[in-house]
């Protein structure tokens, strides 16, 4: 394949793709950087009842997510709202966000990342939490490799108290 050839027909079943879990949720890969041409990556998050991904930045790839069961509420720099299935909303590179389960039943959205590349991530601190008990800081150098911080702002204790979270 050269660089102007379109990537591979890539066909995912409805409940296919590989799944793993990310500590608070889970995810299920779709569609990875090499059937898209790198242009993007899909993934799917479960998030049980009372999930918190932290505050966290992205420095290299944006992301674009569609609720598709229950409520999830996001805060992304000074915004907050809370999305009900059907909603989307971008998350820009640089701009510190967190996303939660903001209702009473388990919730799901569709993840697309852009460019591709993050998904990979995902496996890898899947395939650390498969492999046994994590150690604090075990992360760190995944944190660094794929230009991801994570944060600890003054309204995320608000956020935690309103929606009964439970901080990983």
């Amino acid at each position: 394949m050269t660089a102007s050839d379109p990537p591979p027909l890539t066909v995912v079943q409805p409940g296919g793709g590989q799944a793993g879990e990310l500590g608070s949720i889970g995810v299920h890969f779709k569609l990875w950087g090499h059937d898209t041409g790198g242009a993007l990556a899909v993934v799917e998050h479960p998030f049980p009842v009372g999930a918190l991904v932290p505050p966290h930045l992205h420095t290299r790839e944006d992301e674009y997510s569609i609720v598709t069961e229950g409520e999830i509420g996001f805060r992304s720099g000074d915004r907050e709202v809370v999305l009900g299935a059907g909603g989307y909303i971008t998350k820009p590179r640089g701009e510190l966000h967190a996303m939660w389960n903001a209702g009473a039943v388990p919730a799901r959205m569709i993840e697309i990342i852009s460019p591709a590349g993050f998904e990979h991530f995902f496996r890898e601190v899947a395939e650390m939490i498969a492999a046994g008990p994590v150690a604090e800081g075990d992360g760190d150098d995944l944190t660094e490799r794929y230009g991801l911080s994570f944060g600890q702002p003054d309204w995320l204790q608000d956020v935690i108290d309103r929606y009964g979270l439970t901080p990983s």
